[in-house]
């Protein structure tokens, strides 16, 4: 497994990681996602990028069988050591999920894994990534991925940040506490996209997308996609039949 830019500053945060404001939404996002995807007591769900599973253990508490995954071996500690029952985790780029229709639903949520891949030098990979999740869910499955606004970002730039318009990466330096208070500075990389590209990617991936909403973490709603709010959640069906459309949907 190679390393990436996120494993050091999961070390560093530890479960500090979940002072972060973004982090207090979890059980209106994981009520919202239960609503909009469909999901009932014993379906299995695949949650990439789970960071410290707190989307995961919320599931699992509902009855949901849920698989967590995450690069970052720190954080797959946390998750594990917290976990319910009905909750396991593996540490795993997501760039090599290797299941094949075994999901009723697949789920990347505030960045846990789309939209954290450029950086380091390497290729942008978020949709090889949303290919993954595609491939493992079984035919008739549901996605959700939420994906930094492009919009939002230009709109709201600040100081710190470097936004590269023809990548759509935006890159700024923070500075970040660990549980006992020490800071250290970090490189921060996350691509933002547009409904569009999302719409692309996800027609790539053999997925037809049944919607895309504005959100912002903690209030999730079904907005339509706007420029007042960081996010957008992609939702999107893994056809029963393997053939989509010639073009993706507009």
């Amino acid at each position: 497994m190679s390393g990436h830019w996120f494993e050091a500053m999961a070390d560093h945060l530890g479960p500090a990681y979940l002072r972060y404001s973004f982090t207090k939404g979890t059980e209106n996002e994981v009520a919202f996602l239960v609503e909009a995807l469909g999901l009932e007591p014993g379906d299995r769900v695949l949650d990439v990028g789970c960071g410290p599973g707190r989307h995961a253990h919320a599931l699992a508490r509902r009855g949901i069988e849920v698989v967590g995954v995450d690069i970052a071996e720190r954080f797959i500690a946390l998750a594990t050591a917290e976990a319910p029952p009905g909750a396991t985790f593996v540490r795993m780029d997501a760039r090599e999920l290797a299941w094949e229709d075994e999901f009723d639903a697949a789920i990347s949520l505030c960045q846990g894994a789309f939209g954290l891949l450029a950086g380091g030098g390497g290729d942008d990979e978020d949709g090889d990534v949303l290919t993954g999740m595609g491939r493992a869910l079984r035919p008739g499955g549901m996605l959700a991925v939420s994906a930094f606004s492009a919009y939002f970002q230009v709109r709201w730039l600040e100081e710190t940040d470097r936004f590269d318009a023809a990548t759509g990466v935006n890159h700024e330096t923070t500075t970040l506490r660990d549980p006992d208070g020490n800071e250290a500075p970090f490189d921060l990389w996350t691509s933002c996209f547009t409904p569009r590209e999302l719409r692309l990617l996800a027609w790539r991936a053999g997925l037809r997308v049944r919607d895309i909403w504005s959100v912002t973490p903690g209030a999730y709603r079904r907005d339509p996609p706007g420029i007042e709010t960081p996010e957008f959640l992609l939702v999107a069906e893994k056809p029963a039949s393997r053939l989509l459309d010639a073009s993706p949907q507009r």
